[in-house]
């Protein structure tokens, strides 16, 4: 269980979760063109600043809005942080009136909106991806939002969960004009760190002050939960705590008779970052470099 999450927060999230999932499972598959027959239902506003508040937005984000209705997701984060962004919608109107909305709002020069189908978007340049879309979309762009985003990039829905995927945070609002339109005052906002690929068995190179110290390191992953083993010479060394936010990784290792904290940043098949001995001595570099891709 992520622990960021709380225990009531995590029982939330797992009924919702359950809920959706037979939702998803009972639901026929929906086509992109078939989106546009669905019931336009908007964020309420509070959720809308609460969606960016969870991301962090800030004017240097692009915030790229998939389902984007009427546009104010895009449009808060431009107006209220500065940021840039792109909302794509597949009904036509509704992209007319996010350019209009946007234009009134002064903050045409920062957005745009596009009639696309969300599955057939480039969302690579997004650093911020906000979902508000029913929990069959969810589940069939968990794929897309692994490949094209790159490590570090948040991901943040509005009521429907990621399936499989456990939210770095979670976050339950009351939002009484919800009940109408939703039959519950609930929304719950999910937030994801889209993570680095660390599966596979790394070679460590630890510039220490005497000698260098090379070390086997082998990481098993399932989205950004990790965990690691390690040898020395082919004898096992006991890894501390690994974790794994975007592409930032960290654990920890008792080499000889002193902790090391490892902390480095992930850039595909390298690893460059530094290592504080307990009592603070150091920093000392290190470098990982991939000999094996895991499964």
């Amino acid at each position: 269980m992520n622990r960021s999450l709380g225990v009531n927060a995590w029982h939330a999230y797992r009924k919702v979760f359950l809920m959706c999932s037979l939702l998803a499972a009972f639901a026929p598959a929906v086509s992109g063109q078939e989106l546009s027959k669905l019931p336009y239902v908007p964020t309420p506003q509070v959720v809308v600043d609460e969606m960016l508040k969870l991301a962090g937005v800030t004017a240097d984000d692009f915030v790229i809005d998939l389902g984007s209705g009427d546009g104010r997701i895009v449009i808060t984060a431009a107006r209220q942080f500065k940021a840039k962004g792109l909302g794509v919608d597949i009904d036509g109107k509704l992209v007319a009136l996010s350019n209009r909305n946007a234009k009134q709002e002064k903050v045409d020069d920062r957005v745009e909106f596009a009639e696309r189908d969300m599955f057939k978007t480039d969302i690579s340049k997004a650093s911020v991806l906000t979902l508000y879309v029913l929990p069959d979309f969810m589940q069939k762009l968990r794929s897309k939002v692994l490949a094209e985003l790159k490590p570090g990039t948040r991901v943040v829905a509005h009521d429907y969960p990621i399936d499989e995927w456990h939210p770095d945070r979670m976050v339950t609002l009351t939002v009484p004009e919800k009940k109408e339109a939703n039959g519950t005052d609930k929304a719950y906002l999910y937030l994801w760190i889209v993570p680095a690929v660390v599966a596979g068995t790394w070679r460590i190179d630890l510039d220490a002050e005497e000698r260098s110290e090379e070390l086997i390191v082998a990481f098993s992953q399932r989205f950004q939960m990790i965990d690691a083993v390690a040898e020395k010479m082919r004898r096992p060394i006991p890894i501390r705590n690994p974790s794994l936010t975007g592409a930032e990784v960290k654990f920890s290792i008792t080499l000889g008779t002193t902790l090391y904290q490892f902390s480095g940043r992930v850039d595909g098949d390298k690893i460059q970052g530094t290592a504080t001995a307990a009592g603070g001595k150091g920093p000392l570099r290190w470098r990982g470099t991939r000999i094996t891709k895991g499964g």
